[in-house]
């Protein structure tokens, strides 16, 4: 903080607007603000979901919370507290979170109305006893009393929705998938459409070297290797990506003198004799290198969503190297998972146009919302479900929070932020979209479970109702004795807790 011209360590919650603060390599930055002075390279994954660095100089705008990741500047502040991007999405969260509203359970109205008609019934079945029944009279009608209201203990109707959705539940926590509510697992069954986020969710969320492409006469191992020394010496988060699989090659890196980083543009240095420059059209043009060669591969390169730079060495053009948020190795598989379940599938991400529609096309997906901002989220998902949909969302940073908690039913992967894992409903501990497969076949599963129960539980009652009401003493003299009912009272308990322990050998689905 630059106060009085001098520099002062202050909380975040004091700082004002119009306040100067600087920002150092690494730090996060406290408030929202202008840059003023300096540029530097800032992660915004956060809020934009946007896995590349943004590059800011002076007079663009830096969000609290975000990373600085290289350079060091100075920035106005422009809001703090309440009034932050952050702080934003955080009262988004909250009154998401409140206007959803609990699944009311059919289970709970039918038994509403259930037990006082069984109670009415069993009185005049009394009075129907008392009055045209045989010798004794009293004893008949008191035992009929006696036999309906025992036999119709709703026992297991009552059992037959949460033992259900118990096992479930631990059935859920045996694939890594951590579901907070019943609410939660019977809303999973009904979906219709789920919307992934891109970045950390169908990608890795960190960028990694994928291509190395050369000039005529050149080797790829040579390019590289050049490349990843030079950027050994930048702590910019493709050059780190460059270095990684330089290294992972096996390719031993050389010592890089005369180091420069060109903000903005690239980086330079003198390496085993030779001059080396790596970055973008415009650092190759001010020097005066021609790379009309690669051009084409730039393009190709730049339409599947990568992020292509030149390499020069001694002044000419040698090839390029390109960085991209790579694809998880399962994200396909749980796509067509899920399209086979009858789901339509939607990616949301705050990245651009370009590199959204080259990870669909590499996914499967046909439907992409691309450039949405955090406070844009919530609304796409209450589009969808405006259409009548029961909408999933899927998604791992802060900047997913407010649409998590949207949904009909939030998936946070559990590698996410802790503000995502908390606006969920369900928490996928492997940070696989396989489990988003899963979680919903244990949902049917347990639902399908439920509804059996339920149909026994019901038919149950319907069958042994009129018995224990005396129907059929007139034709064949059968009266139910209390003792046998409250046998077929704890043998309908038994029966249903034991179908719901059926689900224990459940074994959803394993897509490879």
């Amino acid at each position: 903080m630059l106060r009085d011209s001098r520099e002062i360590d202050l909380p975040v919650e004091e700082v004002v607007v119009g306040d100067t603060v600087i920002v150092r390599p690494g730090e996060k930055i406290a408030v929202d603000g202008e840059i003023i002075e300096g540029a530097s390279a800032v992660d915004e994954s956060m809020l934009t979901g946007e896995s590349m660095p943004v590059d800011k100089a002076v007079g663009d705008e830096v969000m609290g919370g975000t990373i600085n990741k290289t350079g060091s500047f100075r920035f106005t502040a422009t809001k703090v507290g309440k009034d932050t991007a952050l702080a934003n999405i955080i009262r988004m969260v909250k009154d998401a979170q409140g206007s959803k509203a609990p699944i009311q359970r059919v289970v709970d109205a039918v038994s509403g109305y259930f037990v006082p008609t069984v109670m009415i019934l069993a009185v005049l079945a009394f009075v129907a006893w008392y009055l045209i029944g045989p010798e004794p009279r009293f004893v008949y009608a008191t035992i009929v009393l006696v036999t309906t209201l025992i036999i119709a203990c709703p026992c297991a109707l009552g059992l037959a929705t949460p033992t259900s959705l118990t096992v479930g539940i631990g059935k859920g926590a045996e694939n890594g998938i951590l579901i907070r509510s019943g609410d939660a697992l019977q809303t999973a069954q009904q979906l219709d459409a789920i919307i992934l986020d891109k970045t950390g969710t169908i990608t890795r969320g960190e960028p990694a070297l994928t291509d190395v492409v050369v000039s005529p006469g050149r080797r790829e191992e040579d390019v590289l290797r050049l490349a990843a020394s030079l950027e050994r010496g930048s702590e910019h988060p493709l050059g780190e990506a460059i270095v990684k699989g330089a290294e992972s090659s096996g390719l031993a890196l050389a010592e890089t003198k005369d180091f420069a980083a060109i903000p903005g543009h690239g980086v330079s240095g003198r390496i085993d004799g030779h001059d080396v420059l790596l970055g973008n059209a415009k650092l190759m043009r001010d020097r005066g290198i021609a790379t009309s060669a690669l051009d084409q591969s730039w393009e190709r390169l730049a339409g599947e969503g990568k992020t292509p730079m030149y390499v020069a060495i001694d002044r000419n053009p040698a090839g390029l190297v390109a960085v991209a948020d790579t694809v998880k190795p399962d994200s396909k598989t749980a796509i067509e998972a899920l399209r086979d379940l009858g789901i339509e599938v939607v990616m949301l991400t705050g990245d651009n146009r370009r590199t959204a529609d080259a990870i669909a096309r590499q996914v499967g997906i046909g439907r992409v919302l691309a450039e949405v901002l955090p406070d844009d989220k919530a609304h796409e998902v209450q589009k969808l479900q405006l259409e009548g949909k029961k909408v999933g969302m899927v998604g791992d940073g802060i900047n997913d929070a407010p649409a998590l908690a949207q949904a009909d039913v939030g998936f946070a992967i559990g590698t996410g932020t802790d503000v995502a894992i908390e606006a969920s409903d369900v928490t996928l501990i492997k940070g696989s979209l396989i489990g988003v497969v899963t979680a919903i076949e244990i949902s049917r599963a347990t639902m399908r479970n439920v509804r059996q129960n339920l149909v026994g539980a019901f038919g149950y009652n319907t069958l042994g109702l009129p018995v224990a009401m005396g129907v059929l003493y007139p034709f064949i003299g059968l009266l139910l004795s209390p003792i046998i009912a409250a046998a077929a009272m704890a043998f309908s308990s038994v029966t249903v807790v034991s179908n719901a322990n059926r689900l224990r050998f459940f074994a959803p689905r394993r897509v490879a």
